[in-house]
């Protein structure tokens, strides 16, 4: 027997998650709001990725406050980060022709931004990944685009790479007057094409915090052949990761997570090169500033995904 149900497609599913900063998610609910007409449908979706009882709460009461019904609050018991935080977002939208994955921390300055990225997206067949460019709270150029990590990158560095080959490695420091192909966005701001985004598999949740956005759009370009695009007439704020506290412990995800980045696109002889440079690169550096010797080991032992912030997350019963 046919079903009489009939499944409604909107336009875009907002994806943010909260971690310990409710009050930047509150404020970045209301600037998509206040900057989105209703010309276009869309939901938004939080998910709180196992953050301390108060502020849950606050995020819970600035969410019922609002009376917004496109807005969802899911709680997680526990952090699983950017990627798997996303992708659990995912797993609660509705059928939608966009996600637009967005940092809790970040603030909409383009009026209608949703709907002239959806445009461009449009009129874009190639594009699977589009972006506004990103700026500071004061309204400043930030760094919105960067180039895929390879050894290359990681050795030589970006601005010689940039120098010496500046139709492959961008600019990443100018200012674009028009759509430009990049590698990859930050992945402050990301508009993609939801069922492309769905044909890859979306994040790969191995990542807990870095890199997740290089590898979308590396799998994209490689398996679909769809492009990654910075929209410079589009603009957001951002404050450059409220929840995340930079210390030894977050260098040493970062390069756990571009090990397995580098191997699982490059091999392991690219893997086992770069490993090597880095032992031996912060061996020096931990002569110098011992808070390093923690980083050396992780690359002594092979920067593995044991040893990653993932492994260490507890479950949240409050």
């Amino acid at each position: 027997m046919a079903s009489n149900i009939r499944l409604t497609m909107i336009d875009v599913s907002c994806i943010l998650i909260n971690y310990n900063t409710s009050q930047y998610t509150i404020d970045c609910i209301k600037s998509i709001i206040e900057n989105t007409r209703d010309t276009i449908s869309y939901e938004i979706i939080v998910i709180d990725n196992a953050s301390k009882l108060d502020d849950y709460k606050t995020l819970k009461t600035g969410v019922d406050q609002l009376n917004v019904a496109q807005a969802k609050l899911v709680r997680s018991k526990i952090n699983v980060g950017f990627g798997a935080g996303n992708m659990l977002g995912v797993q609660y939208a509705s059928t939608c022709k966009y996600y637009a994955f967005i940092n809790n921390d970040t603030l909409q300055v383009s009026e209608n931004c949703l709907l002239r990225l959806k445009e461009f997206m449009e009129r874009t067949p190639d594009a699977a990944v589009c972006s506004p460019q990103m700026l500071d709270e004061h309204k400043k150029f930030r760094v919105t685009i960067d180039h895929f990590s390879s050894i290359q990158r990681e050795i030589l560095r970006r601005p010689l790479l940039e120098t010496l080959f500046p139709s492959t490695y961008l600019n990443r420091k100018k200012t674009y007057d028009k759509p430009t192909k990049v590698h990859y966005v930050q992945g402050s701001f990301m508009f993609i094409d939801a069922s492309d985004f769905d044909h890859i598999g979306g994040f790969d949740t191995n990542l807990f915090l870095y890199y997740e956005e290089s590898d979308v759009s590396r799998r994209l370009l490689k398996q679909l052949k769809k492009y990654t695009y910075l929209l410079p007439d589009l603009e957001y704020i951002h404050y450059k990761s409220a929840s995340i506290k930079k210390n030894i412990a977050i260098k040493i995800e970062q390069k756990i997570a571009l090990l397995y980045y580098i191997k699982k696109h490059f091999g392991w002889l690219h893997h086992k090169i770069l490993l090597i440079y880095y032992s031996i690169r912060y061996f020096f550096t931990s002569i110098i500033k011992p808070q390093y010797w923690q980083l050396f080991y992780i690359f002594l032992i092979g920067a593995p995904l044991s040893k990653s912030l993932k492994q260490k997350q507890k479950i949240n019963q409050e």
